[in-house]
């Protein structure tokens, strides 16, 4: 199943350009790498607890799963040894096929440029042409920059009845 997602490239706000495209199985070293370079607090925020290692296993079974249960997007810059992954986006379609979740990282140093924008939008982008219907996310209330991009993006921001360090943040996407 092809992924249906059309690369591009984008010249963010501070000059600097990034190519975007749909993960691979073959990024997993990149994404590994990327991981590495996350401070602890970018680790916080991402996962919503504290992570020292990585999940190898988990991230192998999410990328053999694209694209039958989502999407995985990826933003590039030539590195030495080839490329570094400097922001990455995804949804995963739950137990509701119309809902898909999802989660979104970029590197701190790209941080501010319009980059998780840009990454956003083209996953909102590519979940409606998979027909879905909603897209959700958990954020932590203190992750205001991600806050503030969901409410720019139209996304609706709610506590969450269980835990109330966390915002849910939804999106209808249309459709019939």
């Amino acid at each position: 199943m092809d992924s249906g997602f059309t690369d591009f490239d984008i010249t963010l706000r501070d000059g600097r350009a990034v190519h975007i495209r749909a993960m691979r199985p073959m990024d997993e070293a990149e994404l590994l790498q990327a991981f590495d370079r996350m401070s602890a607090d970018a680790r916080y925020m991402r996962f919503m607890r504290s992570v020292r290692e990585p999940n190898v296993e988990r991230l192998r079974k999410a990328l053999a799963s694209f694209p039958a249960s989502g999407i995985g997007i990826v933003a590039t810059v030539p590195a030495a040894d080839g490329i570094d992954i400097v922001g990455s986006a995804i949804f995963v379609i739950g137990s509701d096929p119309s809902t898909c979740e999802f989660a979104i990282n970029v590197a701190a140093e790209y941080g501010g440029a319009g980059l998780g924008g840009t990454l956003m939008t083209a996953l909102i982008d590519a979940a409606k042409r998979r027909g879905q219907k909603k897209m959700e996310g958990f954020v932590l209330a203190v992750n205001q920059p991600m806050l503030r991009l969901a409410t720019r993006l139209g996304f609706t921001n709610s506590p969450d009845p269980e835990d109330r360090t966390v915002r849910i943040c939804r999106l209808p996407l249309g459709g019939p």
